[in-house]
C-alpha cells in the first residue's frame, strides 16, 4: 500500500462496484483497486473461485483488494458507486436484473461502446433493407435510466486497450455525465499515478464517440490487411470520420466530443493497434476468414461489427450520405468481396473536404 494511498479519505470506505469480469472490467477493478476496496461482479461461481484462489483472471494478477461475487442485489446494498462492463448484448438484461435494488442514491458510470437495439430479431428481416429510428437505438446511459430509478449517470471512454492498461503501461480517459458529482466521484476513484482521468459534461456526445469510432477500427483493419498502405488508411479514417459526426449529430452529440479523447484519442489507438478485437475482425477479414470464423474464434464481443449493422439501418431510415459504412456494411453483411466494395467506394464523386464542423 502506498503513503498516497493511506492518506485517502476514500480508501477503506464503502466498496465501489464493477459488473462484468471480461479484460476491460478486470482492467477497471484493477485500476479502482489501487484506491478503493472493488467488487467484482461474474455470472459463473468457478471465475469467482479462480479470483478468490487463484488471484489471476484473463491473464491479469487481482488486486488482492478486489471481491468477487455472483449476487447483483448483494452489490446493490454493498455499493453506492457501480461500474458497468458489459458487452451491449447482455447489458440490458444485467440492468433489468440489478433495477430492483438500485435506489437514486447510486451512481452508475458505464463503459460499454455499444448500442441498445430494440428489434433484436435482425435475422428476420432483409439485412438489405432493414431501418431503425431512434426510438428503437438506445444508448447505454438510457438503457440505465429506463431499466432503474438511477439518475446520475455517466460512461467512462477514451483510448483504453485494456492489454496495455493491464501491463500498467499509461493512459488517459474521460467521463462523461451531466451531473458534475458523477463526474468527481469517478475521477476520485479511478485516477492514479499512471491513469489520468478528464471531464465532459457532454454525455450524448462522449458515448456515441466511444460506439462510432470502432467502425473505423473495422475499416483500418481491412485497409491494412490488404496492404493498402498509410495514405489510403489515412483517407478511410478522415472521410469516415465525417460520417461519424454526421451519425453522432442524429443523437443530439457536441461535435466537441468527437475531438476529444473519446473520439480522434480512441480513434487514433483502436485504427492502429493489432490489440483493438474490431481491428482484429477487418484485418482478419482481409486475410480471408468469413466473418462467421472470426467470431466463432474470439472470446469477447467485437462491438463494432453489430454497431455496422445499426448504423447502416439508421442511415437508411433518415437517408444520411454514408457511403464508407454502406461499404463496411456490405462487406460484412452481404458478401461482397472487399476489394468489390473498395472499386465501389472509389466511384463516388467528390466534394468538399471539410465540411463537417
Amino acid at each position: 500500500m502506498s503513503d498516497s494511498h493511506t492518506s485517502n479519505p476514500l480508501f477503506n470506505e464503502q466498496p465501489v462496484g464493477v459488473i462484468g469480469s471480461g479484460n476491460f472490467g478486470t482492467v477497471i477493478a484493477n485500476l479502482l483497486a489501487e484506491n478503493r476496496n472493488v467488487w467484482m461482479y461474474t455470472r459463473r461461481q468457478e471465475v469467482v473461485d479462480a479470483i478468490e484462489n487463484a488471484r489471476l483472471h484473463r491473464g491479469q494478477q487481482i488486486n488482492p483488494r478486489i471481491k468477487a461475487v455472483t449476487d447483483l442485489a448483494e452489490m446493490a446494498r454493498n455499493c453506492t458507486l457501480i461500474f458497468p462492463m458489459l458487452p451491449s448484448k447482455f447489458f440490458r438484461d444485467a440492468m433489468q436484473q440489478m433495477g430492483p435494488h438500485l435506489t437514486p442514491a447510486h451512481i452508475l458510470i458505464h463503459g460499454t461502446k455499444g448500442l441498445d437495439v430494440q428489434l433484436p430479431q435482425f435475422e428476420a428481416h432483409d439485412i438489405r433493407e432493414f431501418k431503425l429510428g431512434l426510438h428503437q437505438v438506445k444508448r447505454m446511459s438510457q438503457v440505465i435510466a429506463e431499466e432503474s430509478c438511477v439518475l446520475r449517470i455517466g460512461c467512462i471512454s477514451g483510448p483504453n486497450l485494456s492489454g496495455e492498461i493491464s501491463k500498467h503501461l499509461p493512459a488517459g480517459t474521460v467521463i462523461a455525465s451531466r451531473f458534475n458529482e458523477v463526474i468527481e466521484e469517478g475521477k476520485a476513484a479511478l485516477r492514479s499515478d499512471r491513469f489520468m482521468v478528464f471531464e465532459n459534461n457532454d454525455l450524448v456526445g462522449v458515448e456515441m464517440a466511444g460506439v462510432l469510432k470502432n467502425i473505423l477500427a473495422l475499416g483500418s483493419g481491412m485497409v491494412t490487411g490488404l496492404g493498402l498502405g498509410e495514405n489510403a488508411r489515412a483517407l478511410m479514417i478522415t472521410r469516415g470520420w465525417r460520417e461519424l459526426m454526421r451519425l453522432g449529430e442524429l443523437f443530439g452529440s457536441d461535435k466537441n466530443a468527437f475531438m476529444g479523447l473519446a473520439g480522434i484519442g480512441d480513434m487514433i489507438a483502436t485504427c492502429s493497434s493489432p490489440l483493438s478485437r474490431n481491428f482484429d475482425v477487418g484485418f482478419r477479414l482481409a486475410k480471408g476468414e468469413t466473418l462467421a470464423q472470426i467470431i466463432a474464434s474470439m472470446d469477447e464481443v467485437a462491438e463494432g461489427v453489430n454497431t455496422v449493422k445499426t448504423a447502416m439501418a439508421l442511415i437508411r431510415h433518415f437517408g444520411i450520405h454514408s457511403p464508407l459504412i454502406k461499404s463496411f456494411h456490405l462487406v460484412l453483411f452481404e458478401d461482397v468481396p472487399i476489394k468489390d466494395a473498395i472499386k465501389q467506394l472509389l466511384s463516388h464523386k467528390h466534394g468538399p473536404d471539410v465540411d463537417f464542423l
